[in-house]
């Protein structure tokens, strides 16, 4: 196994800018092999002499490094949260954000060449999110950080911090899970299937291997529109749209069933499927959402409070009202669970699971007293 030699990024004109790191080669959990794996990242501060001040940040399902702005124009996705001053303060804590193995933003991934020179494709393995803690204890070794002060995400991101806890409990002091449980449920996994099967009946998916070719846009733009109704509440989309039509199209005026109008709702979930496939793989949605649908804590631990019994780290657990996604129950359910008394924070917003990126300065104070003061 080969790891690149990475010395301690340095802070500044470097902050918030993507690097990579190779970690070798991983053996997966599911059986596969992926040789000479990549991780992009990015940070923000500066690595204290011990390595005592680090801080992991873990990314959502579709999200990117891009946490904070740092020396950077463009806003990152927990403004609220990270940067010089901020609850997370960048000016004391190190702090690092990792891309999943299998994604799109610079880790290995589908998109990334194999050994052969072509992109992996079909060929790219199953994945875990134990896996991908695998690869990226890799790299905080690389970078010299034994321990973290603290790992936290929400959503997707809230599942890989919980792994990394009990995967390696000797490194995690404290770890904040939001807007997840200790499991994927039956339902999250039906949702999950019926999205990247979308993907896989668009004509141009070609089982995979569309690159150079015709991209099967259409099958991700239709998995997105899925999501994306999870990670919003019926009372948003209600008093946002209603049953109001796009502006200059009439719903109910049409001589044939595929030449109607749209109503607002819909062209604002079109337009969310847009977005996606400019900044997407649909092979790495594919890859990182079957990552989360493996997400079970207890899977060959023992029940849920025996794979919990053996994590050290101080929990900081969260939830969002409105989530029906993630129910605020699976919050409650992960920190019945976990050893001491493990009190559930509480996100009040209306817009749905995507409370935890829209309101997560509601969790600023509690978050500084219990993890950052």
């Amino acid at each position: 196994m080969t790891i690149t030699a990475t010395a301690p990024p340095k802070p500044g004109k470097e902050d918030g800018t993507v690097k990579y790191a190779g970690v070798g080669s991983l053996e997966l959990e599911a059986g596969g092999f992926l040789p000479d794996v990549v991780l992009a990242y990015e940070t923000w501060g500066q690595l204290n002499e011990d390595a005592s001040n680090a801080v992991l940040v873990q990314h959502a399902l579709t999200g990117s490094t891009h946490v904070a702005r740092g020396a950077t124009d463009e806003e990152g996705w927990w403004e609220q949260l990270v940067g010089p001053g901020a609850t997370i303060d960048t000016n004391r804590f190190f702090v690092i954000s990792i891309n999943i193995v299998g994604g799109c933003y610079g880790s290995t991934g589908p998109s990334s060449q194999a050994p052969d020179g072509r992109p992996w494709g079909s060929r790219f393995p199953l994945i875990t999110l134990r896996d991908s803690t695998v690869a990226e204890a890799r790299l905080a070794d690389a970078l010299g950080i034994k321990a973290w002060h603290a790992v936290l995400g929400g959503s997707m991101g809230g599942a890989r911090a919980l792994e990394w806890a009990v995967t390696f409990p000797e490194r995690v002091q404290r770890c904040a899970v939001i807007s997840v449980g200790a499991y994927s449920t039956a339902e999250q996994i039906a949702f999950a299937q019926s999205q990247t099967l979308a993907i896989r009946q668009d004509p141009n998916f070609n089982n995979g291997d569309y690159y150079g070719g015709p991209t099967p846009e259409a099958g991700l733009a239709l998995a997105r529109r899925i999501a994306h109704i999870t990670y919003r509440s019926a009372l948003e989309l209600d008093f946002r749209f209603g049953r109001e039509a796009q502006h200059q199209e009439t719903p109910l005026a049409a001589p044939v069933l595929g030449e109607r109008g749209r109503y607002q709702v819909e062209s604002y979930l079109d337009h969310q499927g847009t977005k996606l496939v400019r900044r997407f793989d649909a092979n790495s949605y594919i890859a990182i959402t079957e990552a989360l649908m493996s997400h079970d804590i207890s899977r060959g631990r023992g029940t849920l409070q025996e794979a919990l019994a053996g994590a050290t780290a101080e929990f900081f657990v969260a939830a969002v009202d409105s989530d029906r996604l993630y129910f605020p129950a699976q919050s409650l359910e992960l920190a019945q669970n976990l050893p001491g008394n493990v009190p559930v924070h509480v996100i009040e917003a209306p817009i749905g699971h995507d409370g935890f990126l829209t309101e997560i300065g509601q969790l600023s104070a509690q978050l500084h007293q219990a993890f950052f003061a």
